[in-house]
């Protein structure tokens, strides 16, 4: 069965967080993953670092990293100079998921997050070849750590050199390493893709990490989306990689005011609903594996 897990962020407001606490929770819910954000590996001291690990491993709970680049460390930029930073800031963070055991770094890191501001037709081709050219020197960094770095397709708001599973894959063939792939995730599919089955067959055997969350940002199941559609498609891929839901429900702090959420999504806010909704969640992605032949 294809391994499950949920991003920390559905609980917490803010990137930094107490990971232990969360791999804890993650692990009695029975999820096998838990994903967050990897720029706060920066801070930590390797003693740190390590208690994480050894809690991971011993919980049997696989960590996996997701970020979005800050523009400060936009290795697509025109500027020389934030090129080259976020060159090296991107080496960082490879180095520390590598240090973690860690296999697997995905998000919107190979550009500025929401870097949006550029000529839609003379402007993104340069800053398509700026990414390539830092992503050419960045995986060099992923293949001496054993990581795999994951591009991401995301909705046109939230960047602009990658909104497809076309472009993701596009990408990740210009790059031509053994450790870049490319991650779908559904909640950005709903918004650029024509058909969510037509983009995992696309993808095919570049697709390492699947990220679902409803048209609305909550669980899967909680909106419009065809779920029985993705999951098929998955099967007829055998996918048979990770799925980590991703979903964004409260208002507030640093998280709900960088994914843009204005209002709070759940009926009820509190730590304990939003425990059932995860053991929901996990039911709901358990029984499409077992209906598609997955499990």
């Amino acid at each position: 069965m294809n391994k499950l897990g949920i991003f920390i962020n559905f609980w917490e407001n803010t990137w930094n967080v107490d990971h232990i606490k969360y791999m804890k929770k993650a692990k009695d819910i029975g999820f096998d993953i838990l994903e967050f954000q990897a720029q706060p590996l920066l801070e930590m001291s390797h003693a740190h670092m390590d208690e994480m690990k050894k809690n991971a491993d011993e919980l049997g709970i696989e960590l996996t990293y997701s970020l979005g680049l800050d523009p400060r460390f936009d290795v697509s930029s025109k500027d020389e100079q934030i090129r080259l930073g976020g060159v090296e800031y991107l080496k960082r963070i490879v180095e520390c998921v590598g240090y973690m055991g860690g296999k697997l770094l995905s998000g919107v890191s190979y550009a500025g997050w929401r870097c949006c501001d550029v000529d839609p037709v003379s402007g993104k081709q340069q800053l398509l070849e700026n990414s390539l050219k830092s992503m050419r020197e960045i995986v060099r960094t992923a293949e001496d750590n054993g990581v795999t770095y994951c591009v991401e397709a995301v909705n046109r708001f939230e960047g602009c050199l990658i909104n497809t599973a076309k472009e993701a894959v596009a990408y990740a063939d210009a790059v031509d390493s053994p450790n870049i792939g490319v991650l779908l995730d559904t909640y950005h599919m709903n918004i650029e893709e024509d058909s969510f089955r037509n983009a995992i067959l696309l993808a095919g055997d570049k697709l390492v990490n699947f990220h679902t969350g409803d048209n609305n940002r909550r669980c899967p199941g909680r909106g419009h989306i065809d779920f029985d559609e993705i999951f098929q498609a998955l099967a007829d891929v055998g996918y048979t990689g990770r799925i980590v839901s991703e979903p964004f429900v409260a208002q507030g702090g640093e998280v709900g005011k960088n994914i843009f959420v204005w209002r709070d999504l759940e009926p009820d806010m509190s730590p304990e609903y939003r425990d059932k909704e995860a053991e929901y969640l996990l039911h709901y992605e358990q029984e499409m594996l077992k209906k598609y032949g997955m499990a």
